[in-house]
């Protein structure tokens, strides 16, 4: 007897091979017309219950929409406050802290390992400028450039500017075009 009490108690529903084992079974000979009598009876109360559960489910639901037509919210609305409140719900998670917090960190010594090789290529272009190879370098092409203006500007100890050498160039470039043109047309009148 205790068996069947405890089986009664299951808050488990019946799976399967249970519900097979229910229906090929036949209890109505082992009760009595009076229990079979209660048990009709609870089973038209329980199907009006479940009805009344229904017709009241499906108005709320319906209230439900009602109310939501009137606030504006729509299916998108919704939508994104499920993805807003996922996301903070994942944000909140241990996870999600151990993660952020080890990349955090990554990133903090990653700045700090960028900084560290840019001062020491910076203190390695000042050491190299101050070296003698690079001064003896620098001395030469500054040599270099001392020699071309003298040429460029000929006897000129200034050595002339930049636009004076140019605009002389561009003088002596037209005459010569123009002295090249004559000729041609006086090989024209020869023929």
């Amino acid at each position: 007897m205790e068996a069947q009490a405890q089986g009664l108690l299951e808050t488990e529903p019946l799976q399967g091979r249970d519900e097979d084992a229910v229906a090929s079974a036949d209890y109505s000979s082992m009760l009595s017309e009076e229990e079979k009598e209660e048990l009709k009876a609870e089973l038209v109360q329980l199907e009006d219950e479940i009805t009344t559960l229904r017709q009241v489910l499906s108005a709320k639901e319906r209230h439900l929409v009602e109310i939501k037509q009137k606030l504006g919210m729509n299916l998108m609305n919704e939508l994104k406050q499920n993805f807003s409140k996922s996301w903070h719900d994942m944000q909140t998670t241990t996870a999600y802290k151990k993660t952020h917090e080890t990349l955090s960190h990554a990133g903090q010594k990653a700045t700090a390992a960028f900084s560290n090789v840019g001062t020491a290529i910076s203190k390695k272009f000042g050491d190299m400028r101050n070296s003698p190879t690079f001064k003896s370098f620098e001395e030469r092409v500054e040599t270099t450039v001392t020699s071309l203006k003298t040429k460029v500007g000929g006897m000129n100890p200034n050595g002339g500017s930049f636009e004076e050498v140019l605009s002389s160039t561009a003088h002596a470039s037209a005459q010569s075009l123009a002295g090249g043109s004559r000729r041609t047309k006086e090989e024209e009148l020869q023929c």
